[in-house]
């Protein structure tokens, strides 16, 4: 089952609703319990009618201790609204504030963007086609956040010095396998493995997605343990760059102090205070052109992070 296959068509139909499941959220969101408290939370790519995320964060509004949270509906052919709820109102009672919106709710809109302004933390799954754009605009408003994305986001060029730079890192629970994610029935014709469950239910499931964020966690600081060492046999250079290869992660050696071509989920192991990202294999030496190095015996490799052990 070709999961990517199912991603690349959503992205070049710009078919971008995919709704999050319950125990995905769950299982991630509990490791920022301590950021959330007393912080305004922003849903804005999240229709609060349906959204997962609001649901969360309106179930635990008391628990973990919320001063605000706010959800965006999007319309795509007219205004649409926002719905808010406050510290101190009743949440399992009250209705949520709802406002009316001039425009249609989008997170690039004038009023989406006064909304994240007056936010602390963004947690959504943004549109996968819109990543790139959707990042940026949280790094220019200098926001925190958690959000879903692809693995393969951080070899674009605009998420990729972020990822170097450690302004963003991968989030907690996601390290491997696919996904599953309720989408809209009129999907289940486009996507190939889309499928649909007794009750009615629409879903489809992506490899390859992980949580991306700039709050600390502390997988960030688990020390990767390496117990192999370095011999030219096992780990050759390739055959345009100064870097020996390493096809698995676990197979980092521990010895080895030159730069090293790893895969890229690498990131879900990398820990600041033990490696140095120093560029890949397309975007490196301080040069943003593309200019492969991952070649080994003639053959090109799939993408590659160039790291040095820190001393």
């Amino acid at each position: 089952m070709n999961t990517n296959r199912d991603l690349s068509i959503a992205k070049s139909k710009r078919l971008d609703e995919f709704y999050t499941k319950m125990e995905d959220i769950e299982a991630e969101l509990k490791y920022y319990r301590k950021h959330f408290e007393r912080k305004k939370i922003f849903c804005n790519c999240d229709d609060p009618s349906y959204s997962n995320f609001w649901i969360y964060f309106k179930q635990n509004f008391n628990f973990i201790n919320l001063k605000q949270l706010i959800s965006t509906h999007y319309d795509r052919e007219k205004p649409s609204y926002s719905l808010k709820f406050l510290e101190g109102m009743n949440i399992s009672e009250d209705n949520p504030i709802r406002t009316n919106l001039e425009q249609n709710g989008d997170f690039r809109s004038p009023e989406a963007i006064r909304i994240l302004e007056d936010s602390d933390i963004v947690v959504t799954n943004p549109p996968f086609s819109l990543f790139r754009e959707y990042v940026a605009q949280l790094v220019k408003y200098n926001k925190k956040f958690i959000i879903l994305g692809h693995i393969n986001a951080v070899t674009y060029k605009e998420i990729f010095p972020l990822i170097k730079e450690n302004k963003i890192w991968l989030g907690q629970s996601i390290h491997s396998g696919d996904r599953e994610f309720i989408i809209p029935r009129k999907y289940r014709g486009i996507l190939k493995n889309a499928k649909t469950d007794e009750s009615g239910i629409s879903t489809v499931r992506i490899k390859g997605v992980r949580w991306f964020t700039n709050l600390d966690i502390s997988k960030r600081h688990e020390k990767l343990i390496l117990y192999k060492h370095y011999n030219p046999e096992e780990y050759p250079k390739y055959d345009n760059y100064d870097a020996i290869n390493v096809d698995k992660v676990a197979d980092i050696p521990c010895d080895y102090d030159g730069v090293m071509g790893v895969p890229i989920t690498f990131l879900d192991k990398y820990n600041p205070e033990q490696f140095e990202i120093l560029g890949d294999s397309r975007y490196h030496d301080e040069s943003d052109v593309a200019n492969d190095i991952n070649v080994l015996h003639g053959k090109i490799l799939y993408r590659r992070l160039l790291i040095r052990r820190i001393q």
